[in-house]
């Protein structure tokens, strides 16, 4: 007998908003019918076979649709990472092409989540909170890398982690 699975919707993709969802779906539509049905009518010539057709008709409102898709992912993207929604926005529509994507994605924040202790905001490769001085990961005494709760010794420097005083909610996780 199959075991059905329950399909799961990733976090990210929840963060498309509907109204890009709209745009990129009337975008897909006014490229394909302005590519189906305006343009051969200027033509002054023979089209192209309906496989070249077919194939540029549909990539061009893919793409498109991918843009509209990319930038109201930013939209929401940007304030959770602490950055400019506004800024990156302007520059998605500026630059062509899709690079102004290219360059958020290369250029954007870790995504800040807040401290258990204080509620502050705090950047994804912090150890300690810098409000409250609360220790957010496990870290090694030696080095002061980041290291799993349950390592015994640290991958970077072989320091034995049971020697460091870990604290007591961290020390839980690796019993």
């Amino acid at each position: 007998m199959r075991v059905t699975q329950s399909i799961t919707v990733n976090e990210d993709e929840r963060m498309i908003p509907a109204w890009s969802i709209i745009l990129a779906s009337l975008a897909f539509v006014l490229v394909e019918y302005y590519l189906w049905v305006v343009a051969p009518d200027q033509l002054h010539h023979r089209p192209a076979p309906i496989g070249f057709r077919i194939y540029f008709n549909f990539s061009w409102g893919v793409l498109l649709a991918l843009y509209f898709l990319m930038v109201g992912y930013i939209s929401k993207d940007a304030p959770r990472r602490g950055m400019s929604t506004r800024f990156w926005m302007l520059v998605c529509f500026v630059m062509p092409g899709g690079i102004g994507a290219v360059i958020y994605f290369l250029l954007r924040q870790p995504a800040a989540t807040r401290c258990p202790a204080c509620a502050t905001h705090v950047q994804s490769d912090f150890h300690f909170c810098p409000q409250c001085n609360y220790q957010l990961t496990a870290n090694c005494g030696n080095c002061f890398r980041t290291v799993r709760a349950t390592d015994q010794f640290c991958t970077r420097c072989g320091h034995e982690l049971s020697a460091d005083h870990m604290p007591t909610r961290l020390r839980a996780l690796s019993d």
